[in-house]
């Protein structure tokens, strides 16, 4: 079955920038579920794993307009530390997440810490960066009609909800 819309593919991947290591799912030891076509994944990345099956291989690089976006200068904003998850921790320079009032969140990097505030650059920490992936595809199916309702993948033994 080859990877597409609708479908659920199961990875293994590595992520380097400039040539260095900064993530894996090998670390985990855990595969990466995605339902393919819903948003899941960066663009240039999810165009890259259509039509591939189960065993195959790939390295992909991904442009930054096909990633996280160009970098976007004059992009820092001051926001209160209650946003933060361990804000007394964070240092400049640290990529963090900033917990958005909706409930749902975003990468960011610390600029300058205060007292009460936390000024923040809102560009993705990988923006304008290109991204490399290794990836192994370990398995594709048809995505349940739960999975799709839900718009994301459930792994085998998670709890579908």
């Amino acid at each position: 079955m080859k990877a597409g819309k609708d479908k659920v593919i199961a990875i293994h991947y590595t992520l380097t920038v400039d040539g260095e290591k900064v993530e894996s799912s090998h670390d985990r030891d855990e595969q990466l579920w995605i339902l393919l076509g819903h948003g899941q994944l960066i663009p240039g990345l999810e165009s890259a794993l259509e039509g591939h099956e189960a065993g195959d291989t790939l390295s992909v690089d991904v442009a930054a307009a096909d990633g996280y976006g160009e970098r976007q200068e004059g992009q820092i904003q001051r926001m209160s530390k209650k946003y933060f998850p361990q804000a007394n921790r964070l240092k400049p320079g640290m990529a963090t997440v900033l917990q958005l009032k909706d409930g749902g969140q975003r990468a960011v990097t610390v600029h300058k810490v205060g007292m009460s505030t936390i000024d923040v650059d809102v560009n993705h920490p990988m923006a304008g960066k290109t991204l490399h992936f290794d990836v192994a595809v370990g398995e594709v199916r048809d995505a349940t009609e739960e999975e799709i309702e839900h718009r994301h993948a459930h792994a085998p033994g998670s709890d579908a909800h």
